[in-house]
């Protein structure tokens, strides 16, 4: 099953740094929607690596993840 995680992040430049660590470790980047205005990411993730996004969202401290 797939699933969007959203985080929501104080800067914008934490944005960028998740983008670029999200796909270095192999998610499409079509799987990764920002909106830069709100300083959200949204990323569309399977069960199997669910945990490790959530690991990479958690490592630049969002103000809230859901």
């Amino acid at each position: 099953m797939t699933e969007a995680l959203v985080a929501t992040f104080k800067d914008v430049r934490a944005i960028t740094n998740v983008e670029d660590d999200l796909i270095s470790t192999g998610i499409p980047s079509e799987k990764i929607k920002i909106d830069r205005d709100h300083r959200k990411i949204r990323v569309l993730v399977p069960d199997a690596t669910r945990a490790e996004v959530l690991e990479i969202l958690n490592r630049h401290n969002p103000a809230e993840v859901h």
